[in-house]
Parts: C-alpha cells; sequence; structure tokens
C-alpha cells in the first residue's frame, strides 16, 4: 500500500493557520496558506498530509458540529478542494482526521435534541437520559467522552448515526479525493463500526487507509484484514525520547524487538505502525530532550525502525512547545518553514526511507546493543539495510555480524568495509546498504 511507503507529515490546521481559539463565525481562506508549504513538503520528501481536523466545529476541531462543512475560520469547502487539489498534483496524497466518536454541543442533531426534546428523531444517536440534568444545566443528562461534556458521544450501534458518518466520508472522497483517514480514540470505537467503515472505504478506493489512534493495550485487536491498516505506535514514542534521555537504548531495543523481531511471539511482525517523535497531543521532542544533539540520532531511529514514519508541522526544525503550557504551545502559527541542519538531517533521512524497500518493508533483527549504541537490520526480498545507532557523545568502535563485508551509506554515498567492525562518530545515525 502506497501508506507504507509514504513519509507523513501532520499538520493541525487551525494552529497551523493561525485561526481564532474559538468559532467566530467568520469566513477567512486561511487553509489556503497549506499551498505555499508545498515546496519545502517537497523538500521533505513528504509522501502524505495527515491534516488534523477541518471541519465546523465549536473550538478546536474535535467538538464537531458539521461534518460536511469546512471550519469557517479555514475556508470554505472549496478553498480545501483547491488545496487538496494542489497537493495531488504535487504527488501527496490526504489524510483527514475523522472524529467519529463524539460531536460537540454544537452538532446540528444535538442541538435538535436540546430544543425537541422526546420529541426529537436525534435522540436516540445519543446516550441521553431524559431524567437527569448537567453541568450545562440542560434538563438532561448526556454521556460525555471519558467525563468531557462538551464532547458529546455518539451512539454508533444506531445504524442511523453509521449512515450518516458513511455518507459524509462518501462526500469528502468525491469533493476533496482525500486518500484515507486517521480515526480519533479509535480505541473507543466499536469493532463493528470499524469493520463496516473498513469495508465501506474499499468500496470508495481500493487504496483507501484507514490509520487508528490506539495509546496501549493489543494494537491487533483493531489493526487487522477487517478493520485499519496501521494505529499509532505509543509504546516507541515513549520509548524513542526516554531511550536517550535515560541513556539506555535498550528500552526502546526491547520494544522493537517486542513489535518487530524475527521470534514467532512478535506481535506486529510485518505491520506498518505510524512512528512519531511528537504531535499535537504531546510535549514536542525539542522540548522533552535533555541533550538537543540527540535529534539527529533519534530521527535517524524514527526513519530507520519498522513503521510509517510521521513528523508534526515545526519539529523538522526543532520547534519548542511544552504540554503543561496548553494545547497553543503545542499548536503554534508558523508563518513560514525554517531551514536548518535539522531540517536537512531529517531530509536526508526521509529520502533514504523513500527509496528504501528494506526501511519500507523489512523485518527488525538487532545486531549489537549497548546502553548508547544500537545497531540493527532490515531486510526485504534481498535487499539489506543496517541501521547504526550512537547517542553517546564519544565516538565508538562497534564489532557486529554484518553477514557481508561491504556497504553504501544511504545518505553520504560512502562505502563502508565491516571487515573490523566500524567506528560511529559521536550523536550519529546511518543507513548502510549492504551489498
Amino acid at each position: 500500500m502506497w501508506a507504507y511507503e509514504s513519509v507523513f507529515y501532520q499538520i493541525y490546521p487551525l494552529g497551523f493557520c493561525g485561526a481564532p481559539l474559538s468559532n467566530d463565525g467568520v469566513m477567512v481562506p486561511r487553509i489556503q496558506k497549506v499551498k505555499e508549504w508545498i515546496p519545502h513538503l517537497r523538500s521533505l520528501h513528504v509522501g502524505a498530509i495527515y491534516f488534523s481536523p477541518v471541519f465546523d466545529s465549536d473550538n478546536h476541531g474535535y467538538d464537531t458540529r458539521d461534518y460536511t462543512r469546512i471550519d469557517c475560520r479555514l475556508g470554505s469547502n472549496e478553498d480545501f478542494r483547491e488545496v487538496c487539489q494542489a497537493l495531488h498534483e504535487a504527488g501527496i496524497r490526504v489524510v483527514l482526521d475523522g472524529v467519529f466518536n463524539h460531536v460537540g454541543r454544537g452538532f446540528w442533531a444535538f442541538q435538535d435534541v436540546l430544543k425537541n426534546r422526546k420529541a426529537s428523531p436525534y435522540k436516540d444517536w445519543f446516550f441521553i437520559n431524559f431524567g437527569g440534568n448537567n453541568g450545562y444545566n440542560d434538563g438532561l443528562w448526556y454521556e460525555g467522552w471519558e467525563g468531557h461534556f462538551e464532547l458529546v458521544k455518539l451512539n454508533l450501534r444506531n445504524p442511523a448515526v453509521v449512515d450518516h458518518l458513511l455518507a459524509c466520508i462518501r462526500g469528502w472522497v468525491e469533493e476533496f479525493d482525500i486518500d484515507g483517514l486517521r480515526l480519533d480514540v479509535a480505541y473507543s470505537l466499536e469493532l463493528d463500526f470499524l469493520r463496516r467503515l473498513h469495508d465501506f472505504c474499499g468500496t470508495l478506493k481500493p487504496d483507501f487507509f484507514l490509520l487508528g489512534e490506539m495509546l496501549h493495550g493489543d494494537y491487533n485487536q483493531r489493526m487487522n484484514d477487517q478493520m485499519l491498516h496501521s494505529v499509532t505506535n505509543y509504546e516507541c514514542y515513549k520509548g524513542l525520547y526516554s531511550s536517550f534521555n535515560t541513556m539506555n537504548l535498550f528500552e526502546i531495543g526491547y520494544s522493537l524487538n517486542r513489535q518487530f523481531g524475527p521470534e514467532n511471539w512478535t506481535l506486529y511482525k510485518g505491520k506498518h505502525l505510524l512512528s512519531f517523535a511528537d504531535n499535537h497531543d504531546v510535549t514536542r521532542v525539542a522540548s522533552i530532550l535533555t541533550e538537543p544533539r540527540h535529534l539527529k540520532p533519534l530521527y535517524g531511529l524514527l526513519f530507520g525502525m519498522p513503521g510509517i514514519p510521521c513528523l508534526y508541522y515545526g519539529s523538522e526544525w526543532g520547534a519548542q512547545g511544552k504540554k503543561q503550557d496548553g494545547d497553543p504551545a503545542l499548536r503554534p502559527c508558523f508563518e513560514a518553514p525554517q531551514e536548518n541542519e535539522l531540517t536537512q538531517w531529517i531530509s536526508n533521512c526521509a529520502k533514504a526511507f523513500s527509496s528504501s524497500k528494506a526501511l519500507q518493508y523489512g523485518g527488525y533483527k538487532n545486531l549489537m546493543q549497548t546502553n548508547h549504541q544500537l545497531i540493527f537490520e532490515r531486510c526485504y526480498e534481498g535487499s539489506r539495510v543496517l541501521v547504526a545507532i550512537n547517542a553517546s557523545s564519544e565516538p565508538y568502535h562497534a564489532h557486529f555480524d554484518a553477514q557481508a563485508g561491504r556497504a553504501r551509506d544511504l545518505i553520504t554515498g560512502e562505502v563502508h568495509d565491516f571487515g573490523g567492525g566500524s567506528e560511529l562518530p559521536p550523536f550519529f545515525a546511518a543507513f548502510w546498504e549492504v551489498f
């Protein structure tokens, strides 16, 4: 599938475009800004954009009012259609955030319930007790997502709700030609809904991509041939930064082997989880690392490990932002993309990933590991790439069984002879293609 061969780039549109935090009802075509960033995206070898919510909402996008209209703070449906067309012309696929577990209080069907109470034809679209009350003093109780009552939980066991959502998705494909969905809080979605969604989306486009937000547990419960193609790899997200902060690469090595290693008990062998260093919900990696020079080997590891690498806008030049400072700190507006040494390094890593079937599809086998160094191989149909990481501030001479004498660095083009091992410079990462 195309998604397994693509570098993803996440944009949180309301923040990226500098929109007001609450819906002010004023239409401004801010989403057109994305077109100005296309040269930057191409320089990063991005193959797919994942847009966080773009549809009409009360505030932050995850509180949907209408699944058929682009949020006026971003512009019109026509504005977004033009953006999607420009991205497609640049060879970049479009994945939207499917927020189907809950809606905002401003959602048109919920507003009808508040107005018409038991007489509303939409009362069974939600989980409502007309004998109760809530913090908004509506004179009724309803289930909010995980106690957040600004987010009204949808009844996905109601066929009318599912039919409405699927009709909206069909509209997104017809109007914007989208290529996939990232499903918000996929861990909360009904399994029967995911099965129907999978079958339905396959009728829209044979290679329609479904990605689910999963935090913990057995990802296979929802990532399988009947439901989702991929899920977010939060286990390795944590391992990426904490392995460097504690100078203990055994942590990430353990997770990678547990998920993708050659043993029969491996959890996700042959599957493609979404790998990321940060996103709109967590502290930026440049703010969480205790040693800034670890950014280079961390991103080398991100692009070298099994999975679909995803960049969060701004982090490619080391933008900072801490979760404790609130969502706006994580979802800022940058006037223009920035270029620096880190940006170029990430571009090189993305190019290596995009050109290597072994990095896209290969398995995982640990060749050598210490607290500060990690070397593993990725093999696919005769192609072998060795990924080497040195987190130390000191050079390290690595001895390992390369099963071949020579390799070419996918970034520098240099040829290495592994006869006597290999020298790993400080804060180092490399992709060596064995020949």
